[in-house]
């Protein structure tokens, strides 16, 4: 095979990695390279031609695209037969938008930042439903928000956690916000009290409580975390040394690293903040499937806080979110709604009234839940053989990148190959140290085929990395 490849070959005009793609095109069409050989390594490649390693992992990785060449993680790239030829995805509309609801979409570019859902019926309910909401309103359409004109809606919520374990709660325990970040912000702004109070995070964190955070002028405060979540000595040293008024946790979903927070590390935790008098604020906005331990809102119901939104189980269009106050200070929480934005518009409430308790609604949920799930299988299958945490329940995936990569040259490589994820910084306080690691998202708006397509892209990245991230 090494007469193949000869640097004279690549003594043409136009870009390196073109040439490379078509001389392999050439010898596959006159059999010299013949389905099933396996090509030479990127960088043994890249030194006979005088190129770069990024340059032959791009050919590569064009040509695994489009079906010619099939990666195999752990064995090298091979030309590919008959049964392994994929779509010719070279051939598939680059302008299709990936962030579209519309899982027939076909796309070479797929962002991966955050869930899309698939449409599963959902957006003709909404339709259906707004345009009763117009025809006939309970609020009416010429006055202000008022909090006995939601109770609808508040009641419907109750309705919608009943399978979340919180304890007993009323619909006077809940505040509907915009979404679950306006969630978090109202219930800081309920609660932060002094000139410079602190706020306590695990140290990868939802970066939504960072900014709420930050809007209020409040310190963050990143607590150490093992497999289990955070420490609980590590939470006492964070309270003592800081005026930590609540501490921000995801403990049935973290995220970003999908970790899991049991029951006795929870009772752990709730020792610790009961010495110090501090609140909790629990997001368990990620959950698509059942809880797996009891809330802090039913373990300490005196001071902790939930929110949940319909973001990822419905859609996130609607920007709905539901806050359940600790026993005793649903009024606080009211206050700052009323005082912010005298509460939801009138429309939006007497739709989540309708919408939350439609007996077609759950099972929608279960069939969006389920082609999630054939996402997550997708990306598992591909790229099992790395360290790669994940749920079947859950629209993410973490993976912790093997030794000598980087994390922000990795999204950098994903993107150039038309896959935008995330890295593991932005998860990280500001000077904390983050893992060699980044999340990827389901996205359930393009083509399963599409989505494969963009995870095989990152397994080639992880198989042949480029000369500038080297192993």
């Amino acid at each position: 095979m090494d007469t193949i490849w000869q640097p004279d070959l690549l003594d043409t005009a136009g870009p390196k990695y073109k040439a490379v793609m078509q001389a392999i095109r050439d010898k596959i069409a006159s059999q010299s390279l013949m389905s099933g050989d396996k090509l030479p390594p990127v960088r043994d490649l890249a030194w006979k031609l005088g190129i770069t390693p990024g340059t032959v992992a791009r050919a590569y990785t064009l040509l695994t695209d489009d079906g010619t060449l099939v990666a195999e993680v752990g064995r090298g790239t091979f030309v590919a037969t008959p049964d392994s030829k994929a779509p010719l995805w070279a051939d598939i509309p680059l302008e299709v938008d990936s962030t579209t609801h519309n899982s027939e979409a076909e796309t070479w570019q797929v962002n991966l930042f955050s869930p899309h859902l698939p449409e599963v019926g959902q957006a003709t309910l909404i339709r259906t439903l707004l345009a009763e909401v117009a025809a006939d309103p309970p609020s009416g359409m010429m006055h202000y928000p008022t909090r006995a004109g939601a109770r609808p809606a508040r009641e419907a919520a109750v309705k919608w956690l009943e399978n979340a374990p919180l304890g007993s709660i009323t619909e006077g325990d809940i505040q509907l916000a915009h979404g679950g970040q306006n969630a978090i912000l109202l219930i800081l702004q309920a609660l932060l009290r002094g000139r410079r109070p602190a706020v306590l995070v695990e140290e990868l964190a939802y970066p939504g409580f960072r900014r709420a955070a930050e809007l209020l002028r409040a310190d963050v405060v990143p607590v150490a975390m093992d497999d289990e979540g955070v420490i609980p000595e590590a939470l006492e040293a964070a309270i003592r040394a800081h005026d930590a008024q609540i501490f921000c946790t995801s403990p049935e979903v973290h995220n970003p690293t999908l970790a899991f927070t049991p029951e006795h590390r929870r009772a752990a935790l709730i020792e610790v903040v009961r010495r110090h008098d501090v609140q909790i604020l629990e997001d368990d906005c990620y959950r698509l499937g059942a809880a797996q331990a009891a809330s802090y809102r039913m373990l300490a119901p005196e001071r902790s806080w939930y929110i949940s939104s319909i973001s990822k189980s419905v859609t996130p269009a609607l920007r709905l979110g539901i806050a359940v106050a600790p026993r005793g200070q649903a009024a606080t929480l009211r206050r700052t709604a009323e005082y912010s934005f005298f509460g939801l518009a009138t429309p939006m409430t007497d739709l989540a009234a309708r919408l939350l308790v439609h007996p077609e609604l759950r099972g929608m949920m279960d069939r969006a839940k389920n082609e999630i799930s054939a996402y997550v299988r997708c990306a598992v299958n591909v790229l099992g053989g790395y360290d790669l945490k994940w749920s079947k329940d859950v629209p993410f995936l973490w993976l912790r990148l093997p030794e000598g990569w980087r994390a922000g040259a990795f999204v950098q490589a994903a993107e150039a190959q038309g896959v935008r994820i995330r890295a593991a910084e932005e998860y990280a306080c500001r000077d904390a140290r983050a893992p060699h690691a980044v999340r990827f998202a389901v996205n359930a708006g393009v083509s399963l085929q599409s989505f494969e397509a963009a995870i095989l892209r990152l397994r080639n990245l992880l198989d042949n990395p480029p000369e500038s991230i080297g192993v």
